[in-house]
């Protein structure tokens, strides 16, 4: 049987669904579903004196906050640097997909590595490193984290990142489809969050807005990931500088990495009262809390794990 779409929002729908129980009771009710649709990103960029458009690449998303999401993801890719390079940023194309493509038209003294653009890569809603060759297509001139003087974060502000993330994510609340991505102070208030179908496009719709306000690098800042931390999303922690990375699920082999060379602290399995610190252990404040040696042919402190004491 066909089902009805009865409404359409910008990052959810819903739709009549036949829900089956456990005693085989059929019932007809409306379901609510995240939105996944195509955004197609493309440049404008002078050229001999012509403003010319390269379609960069196409990404499924959960549609809102695009201009961020672009912004974000040119960004975070190395492309841009400044809010200042930036025209224009606008949707184009013809009607009805006109709000499925965004274009940013660049200043005329612009300069980019037009070599980045080559790479002309699809990027599903589950991976957004899909499409990318090679580690080597990853580099995208991120700078290791310097600043010495920061301040340590304690253990109690980091277990108390779960609930205000969990709180923030309202389209999840009604979908259950949708991952979310947020900043936070060192104080553990939350400054802002984003919530997509991508892990990634939440990461660069966060990013973006920070980007879009004049306001990165965001080197005094804690981002907060509400599922698994792969090295992409540390990849663009780098890019804006964000020093401390967490995540409600674990971190990838290549993420761990990733964080121990741009300096970056690392944390994975941040719920339940617990949390495991993978790099950077430097920077949280673990007066209050026990250290147990899991493994006696291991004594490398960051591959603790780290409890607090209640």
């Amino acid at each position: 049987m066909a089902q009805t779409v009865t409404t359409l929002k910008n990052e959810e729908f819903e739709i009549i669904i036949h829900r089956f129980t456990a005693n085989n009771l059929v019932k007809t009710e409306t379901d609510t579903l995240a939105v996944e649709e195509p955004l197609e990103i493309r440049l404008g960029l002078t050229e001999n004196g012509k403003l010319v458009h390269k379609a960069v690449s196409i990404t499924m998303r959960t549609p809102g906050d695009d201009f961020e999401l672009v912004a974000g993801f040119l960004f975070t890719e190395g492309i841009l640097q400044s809010k200042n390079q930036i025209a224009d940023i606008k949707h184009c194309g013809k009607f009805p997909a006109q709000h499925n493509t965004v274009r940013i038209d660049l200043q005329e003294n612009t300069e980019i590595n037009l070599k980045k653009l080559e790479r002309n890569f699809y990027t599903t809603s589950s991976c957004g490193v899909c499409g990318k060759t090679s580690l080597e297509a990853l580099a995208t001139g991120a700078k290791a984290i310097e600043r010495k003087d920061f301040p340590q974060v304690s253990a109690d502000v980091i277990h108390r990142l779960p609930k205000k993330l969990r709180q923030a994510q309202t389209v999840f609340d009604k979908t259950g489809g949708l991952h979310a991505a947020a900043l936070f102070e060192l104080d553990g208030s939350l400054i802002d969050s984003r919530e997509d179908i991508g892990r990634h496009n939440a990461v660069d719709k966060l990013v973006g807005a920070r980007f879009l306000a004049g306001k990165p690098p965001l080197a005094d800042k804690i981002l907060f990931l509400s599922g698994r931390a792969s090295f992409e999303l540390l990849q663009k922690a780098v890019m804006a500088q964000i020093p401390v990375v967490c995540a409600v699920g674990a971190p990838s082999s290549l993420a761990v990495d990733a964080a121990k060379n741009f300096n970056i602290t690392l944390l994975g399995f941040v719920r339940d009262g617990r949390f495991n610190v993978y790099s950077g252990i430097e920077r949280l404040d673990v007066s209050g809390s026990k250290f147990q040696v899991k493994n006696k042919f291991d004594l490398k402190p960051e591959t603790w794990n780290l409890k607090l004491n209640r």
